[in-house]
């Protein structure tokens, strides 16, 4: 979309420039670092269900080529060079998982996924996985060379086990966290249904 910024309103609330990267934009088009929600719900969506909720990720770069955000934050100034490769699709989905039925997730929950620093963090808090499209049972950490006529998608899975109160936490992870890897919750926590976002791109950089 054209809604751009480096700011990150849920990890780094109030704070201008909190990601100190390009973060792309679905949904509310008035997100940035100073939304509320009262903010939120006064702005525009790309949502055609008319969904207000801010979903961002960072931008996927072309170092091959120069951004718009050179000598700028979140650009050139937090060492991120290149161009901005603008999606072709963006799919927002939700999935049942383990055996126990899922609550709906309450309004204005925050999720995350990943984290901002994992490589200077020896990849701790890392999540990023991708795949190509005609090849989605195959995952892969490592940035794929699709093959020709084949889109690069990026996959962001959230957390679903949810502590049954908490709308957030002070580290955005505690009150949501990942099921075990049979998509089960612990007894304690509740299932939600778990958000995954793929964002493709038809001619994504070598």
């Amino acid at each position: 979309s054209d809604h751009k910024n480096s700011d990150n309103p849920i990890i780094a609330p109030g704070k201008r420039n909190g990601a100190q990267h390009m973060h792309d934009y679905a949904g509310n088009e008035g997100a940035n670092f100073a939304s509320d929600l009262d903010s939120l719900a006064e702005s525009g969506t790309t949502c055609t269900n008319g969904d207000r909720s801010p979903i961002f990720w960072p931008v996927l770069r072309d170092l091959r080529g120069v951004g718009p955000d050179v000598g700028v934050d979140g650009g050139s100034l937090d060492g991120n060079v290149g161009s901005f490769v603008d999606p072709s699709s963006i799919d927002i989905t939700f999935h049942g998982h383990g055996t126990r039925r899922t609550q709906a997730m309450p309004p204005n929950i925050a999720l995350t996924t990943g984290s901002a620093k994992a490589g200077t963090a020896d990849g701790e808090g890392a999540n990023a996985k991708y795949t190509c499209s005609g090849f989605t049972d195959r995952l892969t950490e490592l940035y794929p060379i699709c093959p020709a006529g084949s889109s690069l998608l990026r996959v962001f899975d959230f957390p679903s086990c949810w502590n049954g109160q908490d709308l957030d936490s002070q580290d955005h992870t505690s009150h949501i966290v990942y099921p075990g890897d049979d998509g089960e919750c612990p007894d304690d926590l509740v299932p939600v249904p778990a958000l995954r976002i793929t964002v493709g791109y038809d001619d994504p950089p070598p």
